[in-house]
């Protein structure tokens, strides 16, 4: 892969090859970093064929991680309850977390300890279990989503290129009505496939998703999921009403995702988490399935989240799940989330998400 200075981003970025056997370049100098990825996501589409055919015959088999199947909830967190709920016991906004759309990660299970963390801090949480629309959100002052599926990326044994929109148009249309008239999101995709499944959601409120991995410095990808920190001092967690909580005790200086992928917002601010210098986005036909010849490209600069002002409502958006919950990962149930105790401000930046979310006043 050749290597080009990306105009005023910085970022020298990769060539991505039409074809795996030719190495045709396609990207220019001239594209906008945004452009770029949705490009690069285009050019994984069409490779399906003949490319996912050569790229499978380099694979080293042994390198593929356990697989989510060795994700598992951590049932021992949190081990207690905020210092200082915001609402008393049952009190707070109606949290609604979405199970209708085959999510990987729901409030029953991977996000138990994301679900029992807002109950602990007074908010009302029930799952979503039904179609969406402007009358199952009525009620509800808060919508999360995180990880959704369609039905025809569930139980198969690869996740695979083209991904299936998770909701339908009628479901964006009327969470974007909801949003604007009052109503809050937050939109959570991890690393492929997820992105491609809210992709026109996300677009909905000006979010252009990678459809891949998000990896830091030289960590191979096909062997786990690795941690990417995110720092107030060195300007890769930008300070705002998030970030700096309702007083000192709410502060966060540091937070730790673990892989995911980037999006870019267009034509809006509200950037919370920026990719540092050293990060790249791999973009594989099948997931957790890398090569030598893999799409990637540099993904420093890019957005991993943020938050901001719709019509009325609130959104905030993360490319990555496992920061929000805590679980164990593979045969040795090594932690991943806010049980790491790399992630001890976690838990604090999620009830500041929330509290924010949830029109609460936060920061000076």
């Amino acid at each position: 892969m050749v290597s080009l200075d990306y105009g005023p981003w910085t970022n020298p970025v990769y060539f991505i090859p039409i074809s795996i056997s030719t190495g045709t370049p396609i990207l220019a100098s001239s594209m906008p970093m945004h452009t770029a990825i949705i490009q690069a996501c285009a050019i994984a589409i069409c490779c399906v064929g003949a490319a996912s055919r050569d790229a499978a015959a380099l694979q080293n088999p042994s390198a593929v991680p356990k697989g989510e199947s060795n994700q598992v909830v951590d049932t021992m967190f949190p081990a207690s309850p905020p210092r200082h709920p915001a609402f008393a016991p049952g009190r707070g906004p109606r949290v609604m977390i979405d199970e209708a759309h085959h999510n990987f990660h729901t409030a029953g299970g991977r996000f138990r300890p994301f679900a029992k963390w807002l109950e602990a801090d007074g908010f009302r949480v029930s799952a979503g279990t039904k179609h969406i629309t402007t009358s199952s959100l009525a009620a509800r002052q808060i919508l999360v989503v995180a990880n959704a599926l369609a039905a025809s990326d569930v139980q198969v044994a690869d996740w695979r290129l083209p991904t299936t929109p998770a909701f339908s148009p009628d479901e964006v249309d009327a969470i974007v009505a909801w949003v604007r008239g009052g109503g809050a999101l937050l939109l959570i995709a991890d690393h492929m496939p997820f992105p491609g499944a809210v992709a026109p959601l996300a677009a909905a409120f000006g979010a252009d998703f990678a459809n891949g991995f998000a990896l830091f410095g030289s960590e191979d990808p096909r062997t786990g999921d690795y941690p990417i920190v995110f720092r107030r001092r060195d300007g890769t967690l930008m300070a705002g009403p998030i970030v700096d909580g309702r007083n000192a005790s709410e502060r966060i200086d540091s937070i730790e995702t673990f892989t995911g992928t980037a999006f870019h917002l267009s034509g809006r601010s509200g950037g919370i988490l920026a990719l540092p210098v050293g990060t790249r986005l791999e973009l594989p036909i099948v997931a957790w399935q890398f090569s030598d010849t893999t799409p990637a490209m540099r993904a420093d600069g890019l957005l991993q989240g943020a938050a901001f002002a719709f019509g009325r409502g609130r959104v905030a958006i993360f490319g990555e799940a496992g920061m929000f919950t805590a679980q164990r990962k593979g045969v040795d149930r090594v932690p991943m989330g806010f049980n790491d105790p790399a992630a001890s401000q976690n838990p604090q930046f999620i009830l500041n998400v929330l509290h924010w979310l949830a029109g609460m006043h936060l920061g000076a």
